[in-house]
């Protein structure tokens, strides 16, 4: 078992971006197995797992912690290097201020329920 601060050498942020918990990842590499002359990216093991998860299902940070069964602050530090590798993209969540106005919503509910 490898200590999770071995894993990060010994850092804790994610570097200069705030990774979200509901902040999806994304892997755009090719699929080893429909492309073998592709060479592997020169990542560590734990890496190399987020890389495999993420390169046919967008996941969350969250379901990237629970499927690595990782604290989520080491996947963030990891999701960190893997982005500044570029070999992920990670499509973060609307911040609240930018969202819809509750009382605009509340009118589009009583639209539909008018109809």
């Amino acid at each position: 078992m490898v200590r999770p601060y071995a894993m990060t050498r010994g850092r804790t942020g994610a570097g200069e971006r705030k990774l979200d918990l509901i902040a999806v990842v994304v892997c755009d590499l090719p699929d080893p197995a429909l492309a073998p002359d592709a060479s592997d990216p020169p990542v560590g093991p734990e890496q190399a797992r987020i890389l495999a998860l993420c390169r046919g299902t967008p996941l969350s940070v969250a379901e990237l912690a629970a499927e690595l069964d990782l604290p989520v602050g080491v996947v963030r530090v990891l999701l960190g290097d893997l982005l500044a590798a570029g070999l992920i993209r990670v499509n973060r969540p609307v911040p609240p201020a930018l969202l819809s106005d509750e009382r605009i919503l509340q009118e589009v509910v009583h639209g539909l329920r008018a109809l």
